[in-house]
Formats: structure tokens, sequence, C-alpha cells
């Protein structure tokens, strides 16, 4: 088994040091500022913005802004999405503009609504038009430029080692390779094995992505795929101290922050809820925060009765969920689930 020892080392990214190789992924409606700031915290490298959709930056659509904006950590990197060149580098330039260090192109999202923009994953289809929008990007900003993939649109048409290649080519500084295909969306096991085609293919820096979940999955995917980095998404679900746990373990130690007790998970979990409302306000941040609460129910408090797990994501005064959460997360702790918090 590979030793976890070289993800402690810093990374080179165009110019721009990561601190360790265990990254954050970008998650639409999940990796937003107040989660990136935790996981961050917690001893990720790397943190990426929430997918955003170039075209709606490009017209000054309401929203945008709060997903672009510098939010005070090491390294601002943002996540553009799109389909015409021009809001591509449009985008890409408005990003810069904000203090964005590194651009990420998403051509792995296999969300309906994305590729059937033809967006996401569907550029894949297409690698011609697919380099038109890299180069789009490339050449309108100074900051390095990155790609987001998946191994191809379908078994028939694993082409990722193809598109790293001539990514490369047109400047692109690191390759991300989730190890499914777009029409597996999360079905299956993550081809690791596959990720080593890209990473033969090119020479520069190749992270891996696709079922890391522990620092033994991660030593099993370097060993397969040859990667230099890895980026954790899912498994950060209730639990936004992963990436920073699993870079931890690459060093002996553990993750900063980690709650280890129910009353401090139960603050842990006010403070994200409330950072939350701080960031998008009262009646937004009460929806946003929904799907987080369920995650950290699901995650470390199974045992919750339907009724009061319904009062907490349904309740529209924060200090009542306030209350809930806090009766939920302070009692014994045979009911809570904290070795999942490690």
């Amino acid at each position: 088994m590979v030793n976890l020892t070289g993800l402690a080392q810093s990374l080179d990214v165009g110019g721009v040091r990561i601190r360790n190789r265990v990254f954050l992924a970008p998650m639409s409606g999940i990796t937003d500022e107040a989660f990136r700031q935790r996981a961050h915290g917690h001893g990720a490298g790397l943190v990426v913005s929430e997918m955003v959709a170039s075209g709606e930056l490009a017209k000054g659509r309401a929203g945008c802004g709060l997903r672009i904006r510098h939010s005070g950590l090491p390294v601002h990197m943002v996540q553009l999405a799109g389909r015409e060149a021009m809001h591509m580098a449009e985008g890409a330039r408005i990003a810069a503009g904000e203090g964005a260090d590194i651009i990420d192109i998403n051509m792995g999202c296999p969300a309906k609504k994305v590729t059937g923009g033809y967006a996401g994953s569907a550029l894949m289809l297409d690698l011609d038009h697919a380099l038109s929008l890299i180069e789009a990007v490339v050449g309108v900003v100074k900051v390095p430029v990155t790609v987001k993939m998946r191994l191809g649109w379908d078994e028939g048409a694993l082409n990722a080692p193809i598109l790293a290649r001539r990514a490369e080519q047109a400047g692109v500084r690191m390759v991300t390779v989730h190890g499914r295909t777009r029409c597996q969306f999360y079905q299956g096991k993550a081809d690791w094995r596959a990720i080593a085609r890209v990473k033969e293919a090119v020479s520069i820096p190749v992270v891996a992505n696709g079922d890391v979940c522990s620092p033994s999955e991660a030593a099993a995917v370097l060993e397969q795929s040859g990667a230099d980095a890895l980026m954790v998404g899912r498994a950060h679900y209730g639990a936004p101290w992963v990436a920073g746990g699993i870079a931890a373990a690459a060093t002996g130690t553990f993750s900063p922050g980690i709650p280890e007790t129910p009353q401090a998970l139960t603050d842990y979990v006010v403070a994200h809820y409330e950072d939350m409302l701080a960031l998008y306000g009262i009646e937004s941040g009460l929806r946003q925060a929904r799907k987080h609460l369920g995650w950290y129910l699901d995650r470390h408090a199974e045992g919750v009765a339907g009724e009061s797990r319904k009062a907490i994501l349904t309740a529209s005064e924060p200090a009542r969920v306030i209350a809930l959460l806090r009766d939920v997360f302070s009692r014994d702790p045979q009911t809570l689930n904290l070795r999942s918090a490690a």
C-alpha cells in the first residue's frame, strides 16, 4: 500500500502554492463560503467554490456574486461552467477581478440540467468545442486555469487522456479526473486505475476524485492512479473535516477542530447553521441549511425520532431550530454516532 506522506507536501499549480494535496471538491449548493472556511480550517489543502454558471455570472444574475466573492482564505479557487466561449471568458475575467487565484473549468458535472445545456461532462462529447472554451479562459486571465472532468461520456468514449493532453497544450496547469463516466453518474465504484491513463498522458499535476472517504481509500487511490493529489467530495456530507483528516493522517496527526464530544458536536452544528443564516439571510439561509442539518443528523444521530427530525428540518424560526438541535445533539453520547466525526 502506498505511503500517504506525499499528501502532506505542498503542490505548485501555475505558481500558486497549495499547502497539501488533499482537496475539497466543488459541489453545487454545498461548498459555499461557510462550508469552505470549515474545510480549510480542518486542514484541507485546497477548497473550491461551488459551480458558477458563466452565462449567469456574465449577465450579472443575482447570487453569482456571493459564489465568487473572496472568502479571505489563502487560495481562492472559483469553478465556472458553461457552453459559450464568450461567457466563459467574461466569467473568468469577473472571477479573477474578484480575487480568484485559480479558475477551474467544469467539464465533469453529470447533472441533466447542466449536460442538457451542453455544458459540464457533455463537453467531453465534443473535444474541439471543449478546447475552444479552455483557450478562451486561458487567453483572458493571468491566473492558472485548471479543468475538472470525468473519464468520458460513457464506456465507449473514455477520452479523458486526450482531453487532458490537449488541455495541457492549451495552457491548463492541473486536471482533476472523477473516476466514472457521465452515464454512470455516481453509481458503481470509481475506476481509479483508469485515472492512471490520464496521468501517463500529461506532465501537469493530476488530481484523482471519486469514492475517497478515508486514509485507507486515499492510499488505494494513490497506488492505483499514480495521481499527484486527491479531491474529496460527497464524503463531506455532515463532516466538513474529512479532507483535513486525510491530510492529517499523512503526517500522523489529527485534523484540528473535529468535535469529539456531544457538546462540541452541538456547538459545531449550531455554529455552521448560524453562519449560513448570516451568509444568506434568514429566509434563504433556512432553506439552504436544511440539507446540511439533515446530513449531520444522518451521520451523527441516526436514532433520532422522525418527529424530531421533521421539526428541525421544517421549523421556520432559527431559535426553534437551534433549540431542537441542542436537544438532539446533547443527548446521551450512546445515542450519537460520534465515531464518524473522526
